[in-house]
């Protein structure tokens, strides 16, 4: 229950008016005019709605001559269970109480203190209440309006009353996402697109540049190959030069050695020449001392041969004596002697000739030897000043060689380190003249390109990850979207189930037969729903604004409705004129659901209804309003 009272005052046809409320059904019956939908209007705005059906501001609610009118609800905040409602308050009894002043301002007062709509809306959340529910408060013509709906209006406005409209929005805002992620997803593919063939041409630039780099890398590294090539040409000039010294110096020293050897052979010979004319002149002095003694001995023999014949003669002479025998032996002794000495002093001599023959053979041997050898000499002395001069030439080019080396060396050395070469400064310079042939053709390329193209693979990289993000949101999206349809069409189809077996059941005790049905569950902005309903046995067709009579309709339209409604938690309901069209025996059997669906149930119902001769039977609190000279007041009927 939520409602114990409601206070009205200056309230439309109301002066001053206390109407009570129990639990269960309160049915508030009379007359056309006497008031009755003013007090479930006045209950509704004392609920904070801000729309009426029957003024277009709240002003014009105000008694007509008052300036200011109240509606004031009573509410239970009596302990349910362990706590109240409303556990801020510890009283059973919530006063709420609006204001309404002509000039248009209203206000709320929640226990005589200023309270705002928020307020209001907070305190009503948590007693379970939505005033702006549908299935809450029915105003007049609202059942008839739901039946003419067209089935997506149905269906969306149950969904509302039912608190199952988050579930669509989620669908709805899946769907809004994913239609902004393929708008997003389109115009980054455009972007793409043409960001691609931007970059295609800046990166055909962008070649172009950094093959000009390469260009100039080669240039300058041409550059520094060819003076390290040059370099190497130097180098090889003055290890030629060296070689060639070094050649020279060998050279010289070997003619040298050789003026050496020669030098002291030469001595060699020239004392073997003094060697031999030295015995030369002693075999000339002994053959003169030899030619002397054999002289002497000649002389001495042919002295010795006179004497010897005279001795011979003497021999023959009749003196013959011992003495003179021997001188003549002792002379041809002598002779002998003499003979043998001249013999050995010839063969001397015959020997020293031999000898002297042979010196001067071998010191004419020596000296055609010693000849050659000073013609050998003279030859060395000449080519030992030719190499010595082709020496101090090669060593004066090997020196401006060193210093055009050295120069080379410091300018290469400024262009980088030592690098290996295998082509000849031709050909490098020919390489060069071909590099310098082709940067002059890409000479118009810039340092810009590389920026744009730099900038524009960026802006690409960018829309292609921000592409591959929109299309990953979009699996994503898709997926949310069939998850949250799938979670939408669940909860849909489970509520129509059970409100279809509750709506068959209500249909049954008018006799009819009906049934309530999702279309195009698959599309939610399509997907209605659809009511069919079989009056007199005959076949359930779609509940429509033409195929049912008006008290047909309003039956099976209020069927539903309860049906539905046992699906809103709510203390307090409301439904205002509801059997206008019905006939009296639907309306005594729809009476009898109301009342029996309320019965066991701690909520608390308000039916407005001309005819509350149908409740007359039944477990329900009745009040009667009248109209009494244009003032409306209250009567209560207790059951």
């Amino acid at each position: 229950m939520l409602i114990q009272e409601l206070i009205v005052e200056n309230f439309m046809s109301y002066q001053y008016a206390r109407v009570p409320f129990k639990k269960g059904v309160n049915v508030i019956g009379g007359p056309n005019g006497a008031g009755k939908s003013s007090l479930l209007l006045a209950i509704s705005v004392g609920l904070g709605q801000t729309s009426t059906e029957r003024s277009r501001k709240l002003s014009d609610l105000i008694r007509w001559g008052q300036d200011q009118a109240r509606v004031t609800l009573i509410l239970d905040n009596s302990k349910q269970g362990a706590r109240r409602p409303e556990p801020k308050y510890n009283k059973d009894q919530l006063f709420l109480t609006r204001f309404l002043r002509r000039d248009g301002k209203y206000w709320f007062e929640l226990e005589n203190r200023a309270a705002s709509k928020q307020d209001v809306e907070r305190l009503l959340g948590k007693f379970g209440v939505d005033p702006d529910n549908m299935l809450i408060i029915m105003h007049q013509n609202m059942v008839e309006q739901f039946s003419v709906l067209n089935n997506v209006d149905k269906l969306r406005m149950v969904e509302d009353a039912v608190g199952l409209e988050p579930f669509r929005e989620n669908v709805l805002q899946a769907k809004t996402k994913l239609t902004r992620i393929l708008s997003q997803e389109e115009s980054v593919g455009k972007l793409l697109e043409q960001a691609q063939q931007t970059l295609n041409y800046w990166r055909e630039q962008y070649e172009k540049f950094q093959e000009k780099k390469q260009l100039q890398l080669k240039r300058r590294f041409l550059d520094r190959e060819l003076l390290w090539a040059e370099v190497e040409r130097r180098e090889a000039i003055v290890r030629s030069l060296q070689a060639n010294l070094n050649k020279n110096m060998q050279a010289l020293g070997k003619i040298e050695d050789e003026r050496q050897t020669i030098i002291t052979e030469l001595d060699s010979q020239e004392a073997q020449q003094r060697s031999i004319r030295s015995e030369i002149k002693g075999a000339y002095d002994e053959r003169i001392v030899l030619e002397r003694q054999v002289a002497e001995n000649q002389s001495t023999q042919a002295l010795l041969e006179q004497l010897l014949v005279e001795a011979e003669l003497l021999e023959s002479a009749p003196i013959k004596n011992q003495l003179k025998l021997l001188r003549i032996e002792n002379l041809r002794q002598l002779l002998e002697t003499s003979e043998m000495q001249i013999t050995k002093a010839t063969q001397k001599i015959q020997a020293n000739q031999k000898r002297l023959g042979s010196l001067e053979q071998s010191t004419d041997k020596i000296s055609t030897l010693a000849l050659d050898k000073r013609v050998t000499l003279t030859l060395l002395d000449f080519k030992r000043e030719r190499a010595a001069k082709e020496q101090e030439s090669t060593e004066r080019v090997l020196r401006e060689a060193q210093d055009g080396l050295s120069g080379a060396l410091a300018k290469a050395q400024e262009s980088g380190e030592r690098i290996a070469v295998i082509k000849s400064p031709s050909e490098i310079q020919s390489e060069m003249s071909l590099t310098d042939g082709h940067l002059g053709a890409l000479s118009s390329v810039s340092e810009e390109i590389e920026r744009q193209y730099e900038s524009y693979s960026k802006l690409y990289l960018e829309l292609k990850e921000k592409a591959q993000l929109v299309a990953e949101n979009r699996e994503k999206t898709l997926e949310e979207v069939k998850t949250r349809m799938e979670a939408w069409r669940k909860v849909i189809e489970d509520l129509l189930v059970r409100v279809n077996v509750e709506y068959q059941r209500i249909m049954s005790q008018t006799l009819a037969t009906g049934e309530v049905l999702l279309a195009n569950p698959q599309e939610i902005e399509t997907a209605g729903l659809e009511i069919y309903v079989g009056f007199k046995g005959s076949k359930p067709v779609a509940l429509d604004a033409y195929t049912q009579s008006g008290g047909e309709r309003t039956t099976a339209t209020m069927g539903f409705l309860l049906a539905l409604q046992q699906h809103v938690r709510s203390p307090f309901r409301a439904v205002d004129e509801y059997d206008i069209h019905m006939d009296p025996k639907n309306r005594e059997m729809i009476a009898k659901v109301l009342v029996a669906m309320i019965k066991d149930a701690a909520s608390q119902y308000v039916v407005i209804t001309p005819s509350q001769i149908t409740f007359a039977a039944q477990d329900a609190n009745v009040i009667t309003v009248q109209n009494l000279e244009g003032q409306s007041v209250v009567r209560e009927v207790i059951h």
